[in-house]
C-alpha cells in the first residue's frame, strides 16, 4: 500500500535528502496541483536538476498554442536527463515517462483539491496574459477551459487508474499539498 504524506520527512531522510547522496524523484498530480513549485524548492534545497516535462511535451517554439514536440525529441531529452545521478522531474504525464519511473526512489503523487488546482490554473492564465508571469505559452480562454475540463478527467479517472494499476505502487507517497512535504525543511 503506498506511504500516506506523514512519512515523508522519514522517508526524505533514508533516502539521504541530508544531501550528498544520489536522489530520484518523480512527482505528479493535476495541473495547478504544485508540482513546479515543489519540484524548484527541491531542486534548490538540495542541488539537484529539476525538469518540467510541459517544456520537452509541447513545442513551444510554434506561434501556435498546443502544438505536442517531436516524439522522438521528446524521449531522448527525457533519456538524456534520467541519466544524471540526481533528480527531479514534475508533470501530469503517465504513459511516455516510464523511464523516470522506473528510475526514481520515489514517485510522489500530489492530490490537492481540484478546486484549489482550478483557481491557480486562473490565477495562472490570468497574470500570463497580464504579462505578470513569463510565458513562451500562446494560451486562449477556449484552451483554458479545456485544461480545466481535462484537468477534472486526469484527477477523476487518469490518476487514480495509473495508482490502483501501477507497477510502481511501493514508490508511491501520496501527499495531500506541499506541506506535507516542506513542513521538515523549515
Amino acid at each position: 500500500m503506498p506511504e500516506s504524506g506523514h512519512y515523508v520527512e522519514q522517508i526524505l531522510f533514508e533516502l539521504g535528502f541530508q544531501g550528498g547522496f544520489i536522489i530520484r524523484i518523480h512527482i505528479i498530480g493535476g495541473s495547478g496541483s504544485g508540482k513546479t513549485y515543489m519540484a524548484s524548492q527541491l531542486s534548490k534545497k538540495f542541488n539537484i536538476p529539476h525538469m518540467d516535462l510541459d517544456d520537452i511535451f509541447w513545442e513551444n517554439s510554434t506561434d501556435q498554442y498546443g502544438v505536442k514536440a517531436s516524439v522522438s525529441v521528446r524521449d531522448n531529452k527525457l533519456k538524456n536527463f534520467v541519466m544524471q545521478p540526481s533528480w527531479v522531474i514534475e508533470g501530469v504525464y503517465l504513459k511516455w515517462v516510464i523511464p523516470s519511473f522506473e528510475l526514481a526512489d520515489k514517485i510522489f503523487i500530489l492530490k490537492t483539491p481540484i478546486q484549489t488546482q482550478e483557481e491557480r490554473i486562473w490565477s495562472r492564465y490570468h497574470k500570463r496574459k497580464m504579462g505578470i508571469l513569463p510565458s513562451t505559452k500562446k494560451e486562449t480562454i477556449e484552451s483554458l477551459k479545456d485544461l480545466l475540463e481535462w484537468n477534472k478527467k486526469y484527477n477523476q479517472e487518469f490518476l487514480p487508474d495509473f495508482v490502483e494499476n501501477t507497477q510502481f505502487a511501493d514508490k508511491i507517497i501520496h501527499l495531500n499539498g506541499n506541506d506535507d512535504i516542506f513542513n521538515f525543511m523549515d
